[in-house]
């Protein structure tokens, strides 16, 4: 027999909108942690730290899955290795790398954008194109973006000056676009078969740069700061902000998905409310607005805008 709690965890894992909200809260926090501890914790040691230790936090509990599934994993080891490069050793060590050079609200600006490379990407894969209302809802979540990063000033934007590390967030997240279409092509293996191989994986591809981070002198300070940064990176953005988002990918597929990203800077503002005395403003309220009726709208079904058999080769 079922208990109560058992049966709503079954529940919320079946459920996509409660999983894909989830990431959105832990990677906003990231982005500004990754920019408050920019030339204190080195971007590849951090990269490196972060998913070696969720993978020695995971493998005890998710030992037995990762046997069952070995001969799938042996022979989609090809597929699972593109996805441990993209979305865990490329992705995070340029995100770190780009937030020790740019701005936070570049970072969140950039972010924005992934809903759009992930419609590109899976055109490009697979010819799967938005749907009239997947492409309304993220234009009209990217108007809440901004609405929100810029104070109700788009003309801050005019203002925002481009880097070296803007480039390698811009293509942090072109990689991480391609990780949300690849995951279509994810082994029918267990969730957190696939979660701890591919953590695994990534953190050991990371290897080679790691090292050569050491060679440079660029090395941990051993103090509460990056003791309290690893913590929560390996807990949050990682293990918990992961395996929610694969699971709410594998239920609604990437372009649905896409929108919850335009999540990302509501949360953040949320909690500089909550946490750091912002005083709530009138551009939050509307920034929030557009923010969760583009989610919405992009949830609902329609033919492809574009999509016809005669357009195919």
């Amino acid at each position: 027999m079922t208990s109560p709690a058992i049966a709503r965890l079954r529940r919320a894992f079946d459920n996509p909108y409660l999983l894909l909200t989830i990431p959105p809260l832990c990677w906003g926090s990231n982005i500004v942690l990754g920019r408050y501890i920019a030339g204190h914790v080195p971007p590849v040691a951090l990269s490196e730290v972060r998913w070696i230790g969720a993978f020695l936090i995971l493998l005890p509990f998710t030992l037995g899955h990762v046997r069952r599934d070995w001969p799938a994993i042996r022979r989609q080891l090809p597929i699972l290795l593109l996805l441990s490069l993209t979305g865990i050793t490329l992705y995070t060590t340029l995100a770190y790398a780009a937030l020790q050079e740019t701005a936070a609200l570049n970072g969140l600006l950039m972010q924005s954008v992934t809903p759009l490379m992930i419609g590109a990407w899976s055109l490009l894969l697979y010819r799967d194109r938005l749907t009239r209302f997947q492409l309304a809802g993220i234009l009209c979540s990217l108007a809440g973006v901004v609405a929100i990063v810029t104070r109700g000033d788009p003309a801050v934007l005019l203002t925002l000056t481009v880097n070296r590390g803007d480039a390698m967030m811009m293509g942090a997240v072109a990689i991480y676009a391609l990780y949300s279409a690849l995951l279509k092509r994810r082994p029918a293996i267990h969730p957190l078969s696939f979660l701890t191989v591919t953590i695994g994986l990534g953190g050991l591809m990371l290897a080679p740069a790691y090292v050569w981070e050491i060679s440079t002198g660029y090395v941990f300070q051993a103090d509460w700061l990056t003791a309290a940064t690893i913590l929560f990176v390996i807990l949050f953005p990682s293990l918990i902000a992961y395996f929610t988002f694969n699971r709410g990918v594998e239920l609604i597929g990437p372009n649905r998905a896409g929108p919850f990203f335009h999540l990302i800077p509501v949360f953040g503002s949320a909690m500089a409310i909550a946490f750091l005395g912002e005083a709530p403003a009138w551009y939050h309220g509307v920034g929030y607005a557009l923010v969760l009726a583009g989610v919405a709208l992009a949830q609902r079904r329609s033919t492809p805008a574009v999509v016809r058999p005669a357009d195919r080769p």
